[in-house]
């Protein structure tokens, strides 16, 4: 295991916190251009095949992508996350399709499904977040994301985590996101610990561990392309794989002091 060897005087850690993509899902080698294709001939293909107004092709990919784009670029001057499901019924209504909510949520799910082609989790992860909640450890999500939990979450079903967590917090039901140490603050309340007692496991320096530590969480660093060759902050850890983190639990909580 490579992890660092100070360990702070916090915890028990009674909750587990993790960060979504690239934390517990990796997603190599994604081709945008690629991801966002299939994604807009899947959902045409559907829209048409339910004799929804599209038009042609060409122009369904394009109004789709820059209106995608023009919601990033809000995204990323509001610092807040927007609503994909929301999106599209919005954009859809407007050109006059009509779909049932489950026809929506599939329609989002059909956007997003390009990207489980490629999303990976590593060898024994699901072992290793069922070991750590029969231990009785409770574990939660927080993701930046403007997915709709409605696809996140069926993803997370096909790869046999889901129901392993307690809390699931996505940045696009919030007016805020990470690094906004709120976000973690309601995650803390939600799972029902303090903060000194959460470990919380990200895999960005700026968006995770330090809002985390400022947060009052102990924090921990998971090894990926987002962070190589930066350097650890002092009140952080590190690991290589998240088969890591039950030895080291039990090195934070062997540490912890008697009451």
């Amino acid at each position: 295991m490579n992890a660092t060897e100070n360990t702070a005087s916090k915890g028990p850690i009674k909750a587990v916190l993790f960060d979504l993509g690239d934390t517990l899902v990796t997603f190599d080698g994604i081709r945008p251009r690629e991801i966002f294709a299939a994604g807009a001939r899947a959902s045409y293909d559907y829209l048409r095949s339910l004799g929804q107004p599209v038009g042609g092709f060409k122009w369904y990919a394009l109004r789709s992508l820059v209106s995608l784009r023009i919601c990033r670029w809000l995204s990323a001057l509001k610092r807040r996350d927007f609503d994909s499901l929301e999106l599209l019924k919005k954009a859809g209504t407007k050109r006059g399709i009509k779909l049932a909510d489950k026809q929506w949520e599939h329609l989002t799910w059909l956007w997003y499904e390009p990207l489980t082609k490629i999303g990976r989790t590593e060898p024994q992860v699901k072992e290793t977040l069922a070991a750590l909640k029969n231990s009785g450890l409770k574990l939660g999500i927080v993701s930046n994301t403007f997915v709709h939990r409605c696809a996140l979450e069926k993803h997370l079903e096909q790869l046999g985590i889901l129901d392993l967590f307690d809390v699931r917090l996505y940045s696009y039901q919030f007016p805020f996101r990470k690094p906004d140490i709120r976000i973690f603050k309601i995650a803390a309340e939600r799972i029902g610990h303090a903060p000194q007692n959460i470990l919380y496991v990200g895999d960005r320096i700026d968006k995770d561990i330090n809002p985390a530590i400022r947060a009052g969480m102990i924090a921990v660093l998971k090894d990926a392309h987002t962070n190589s060759g930066k350097k650890l902050p002092p009140a952080a850890k590190r690991i290589s794989q998240i088969s890591d983190l039950p030895p080291l639990i039990k090195k934070i909580n062997t540490a912890v002091p008697p009451n």
